[in-house]
């Protein structure tokens, strides 16, 4: 326990002083249907000789018992129960809160949904942001925030004083519905961590776009003597960023082992995503894997499908290379072919600066892609082209088959990449002029996606310049790691955070590692991963049973959200599959191995075992599962199958049947 445990009036304090202060100011807030906000205040505290403390208090018709049992060192599991003693019933729901000391910079993190300021001044797209003193609810911008716990990887809320810091957590659902977690900074500049039930979404609900909707504020009818308990925890930190990372760790081992949500083992759903990306998004004039196809054939039929392809990301080279590691498995010589087209129509066409184009489509040819300038290639996508391309290039070696048309190209993307870094900083260019090559800027983390592929091409080709380039951008980018917060990998987002930054910490970072085992790299890869797990979701979301995702049971754990931008789950996490998988076993750390195999399991739901699964044809892979309100209802599905999707599966299902780890997976 603690060994500063004080009782201040009206506040029960776990912390104070050394350490920063963590107190509950109130037993409970009452949060009345008027707006107006009824703090029961404490009385006395009782510790018993255990350690846990009891306190509680009455007012305003209601009844409140705070009680806090230690668990280890610095946490607390907590139980509130509130009983209505009014005469009449009463409209209402209930506010936990914790107050720290004093803070600068309060470090707020929601997993998945609230990274610190969350948006940056310089981001372009438009979703909530903290800034103190304000309250712009128009332009999403303001210093207090409330959330349903749905949206949350992890239901809680985290924050940091001059001297300490505080977790507080709960479930997602409780006896009053669904609950939820906020922020505010309050009177002094003390950070308030919240707990709401039922949930409170304020000062807007963000459903996706720029347009916040009003703000929500279930309430309970609360009979004469009706009674709830609110079950949460509360966890004592330092003032490390990176403290989070044990209690998220904590709380994801204390829910548990479960049985395995896969509808199907690895080698079905490398068979099922690999018929899906070649029989719906491969077409041979031009050799191109389309972006999406509708499940919807009778209706929409072609209308329904983009007629375009990124050369990574969200289609092109990762998902070509996929499907043709697949089809020398398994000695299918169609889609072999289909997938050497589609690599050589990529190479054949690099833009005139040496790199490759971000976007082909059917109607305007080649293109920068999603940046919204003409000469702005996005470095993610071009930097994930040529990894990718240059391990199908790898590939097709150890089965004596030669392409010097790829060798060329990852070679002239590699030379852009390397005349981009920053000579000053070692920072390797977020993007790059489509005519010239040359860098445009250094902002954000995007560069972080060119250095697994000058690592692994420093191998391939015995080129030592590309190694220094990348230990040069490894230390460069370490101090975004450290600082918690990447951003911009993504073309659609701008500078928001993204889980597909960490996708490509880890991968960078782990390759660092695997080619100089004595740097720095191994901490720098493990605490990109941790960072990326904060978007990883711990529990199985509820879903009404009457919703698709309810109907069949879709589990969200191992789930990653997009972004606190495109609050969805996605798959692709398994982009990353076989780095984590070799991250865990070079720090011998299962937790990772567990996330890893969690992640893989959820992915392999949803894949059309059959013409007519949920709606969709064979080896259809949708891009959206909605596990919370925001673009669509809480529970539907996305009805587009996705090249990106179904190619990251097909590449995830490959590479598990090299991996020792992952072979009772099949």
């Amino acid at each position: 326990m603690p060994a500063n445990v004080a009782e201040r009036m009206r506040e029960l304090v776990l912390r104070e002083e050394a350490e920063g202060i963590v107190a509950f100011p109130h037993a409970v807030t009452v949060m009345a249907g008027d707006g107006a906000c009824l703090p029961v205040p404490l009385g006395a505290t009782e510790r018993a000789k255990d350690g846990s403390l009891r306190a509680g208090g009455t007012a305003h018709g209601f009844s409140a018992d705070l009680r806090l049992v230690p668990d280890g060192e610095k946490a607390y599991e907590g139980a509130l129960t509130v009983r209505r003693t009014g005469d009449e019933p009463f409209d209402a729901g209930l506010r936990i809160e914790v107050l720290l000391g004093p803070s600068d910079d309060p470090g707020w993190l929601v997993p998945g949904v609230f990274y610190g300021e969350n948006r940056l001044a310089g981001c372009t797209r438009p979703y909530p942001r903290y800034l103190a003193g304000a309250s712009d609810p128009a332009s999403m911008t303001a210093d207090a925030w409330s959330f349903r716990a749905d949206r949350c990887a992890t239901p809680a809320v985290f924050a940091r004083d001059r001297l300490g810091g505080a977790a507080l957590a709960t479930a997602e659902q409780g006896t009053l519905g669904e609950q939820g977690v906020g922020f505010a900074l309050s009177d002094g500049g003390r950070p308030a961590l919240r707990l709401h039930a039922p949930y409170r979404e304020e000062p807007v609900s963000y459903y996706g776009s720029a347009e916040p909707r009003p703000a929500q504020a279930p309430l309970h009818r609360w009979a004469p003597g009706e009674e709830h308990t609110v079950l949460f925890c509360v966890h004592l930190l330092d003032t490390d960023p990176h403290a989070y990372a044990p209690v998220l760790r904590a709380l994801h081992e204390a829910a548990g082992a479960r049985a395995p949500a896969a509808w199907v083992g690895a080698r079905t759903a490398a068979a099922l995503s690999a018929e899906g990306l070649h029989r719906w998004h491969y077409r041979s004039d031009p050799p191109v894997l389309l972006e999406t196809a509708a499940f919807d054939r009778e209706a929409l039929g072609g209308r329904g499908d983009r007629h375009a392809m990124h050369v990574s990301w969200v289609s092109g080279t990762p998902y070509a290379h996929a499907l043709l590691l697949h089809a020398r498995r398994v000695g299918d010589a169609e889609k072999a072919r289909a997938a050497v087209s589609v690599l050589d129509h990529i190479c054949a066409n690099l833009a005139p600066g040496g790199t490759f184009w971000g976007q082909w489509s059917a109607g305007g040819g080649w293109s920068a892609g999603w940046t919204g300038d003409a000469r702005r290639l996005h470095a993610r996508t071009l930097g994930d082209a040529t990894l990718f391309l240059l391990r199908a290039w790898r590939a097709e070696r150890e089965h004596g088959i030669g392409h010097p048309l790829w060798e060329a190209a990852v070679r002239s993307n590699l030379e852009a990449a390397l005349a981009g870094q920053d000579p000053a900083t070692g920072r390797l260019a977020a993007a790059h002029d489509s005519l010239t090559g040359a860098a445009l800027d250094h902002i954000g983390a995007a560069g972080i996606a060119w250095i697994g592929a000058l690592v692994e091409a420093a191998e391939a080709f015995g080129d030592a310049r590309l190694l220094a380039a990348a230990r040069r951008a490894g230390e460069a980018f370490a101090g975004d790691v450290r600082s918690e917060f990447l951003c911009g990998a993504p073309e659609d987002v701008s500078l928001a955070p993204t889980s597909e930054d960490g996708y490509n910490a880890i991968i960078a970072y782990t390759l660092l590692h695997e080619a100089e085992p004595a740097g720095p790299w191994l901490d720098l890869a493990r605490r990109a991963a941790d960072w990326t797990l904060t978007f990883r979701y711990t529990y199985d979301v509820s879903f009404g049973p009457h919703t698709l995702l309810g109907h069949y049971g879709f589990r969200t754990r191992g789930g990653d959200q997009a972004s606190p931008s495109n609050q969805h789950l996605h798959a692709f996490g398994l982009i990353c599959l076989p780095e984590t998988v070799r991250l865990a076993r070079h720090l011998g750390d299962p937790y990772y191995l567990r996330s890893a195999r969690e992640n893989f399991d959820c992915f392999r739901q949803f894949v059309a075992r059959a013409d007519g699964d949920f709606n969709a044809y064979r080896g259809m892979v949708s891009e959206r599962f909605y596990q919370t309100e925001c673009f669509q209802a809480k529970g539907m599905l996305l009805t587009l199958s996705h090249a990106w999707s179904a190619g990251v599966l097909l590449y995830a299902s490959e590479r598990a049947l090299e991996l020792p780890e992952l072979q009772e997976d099949m």
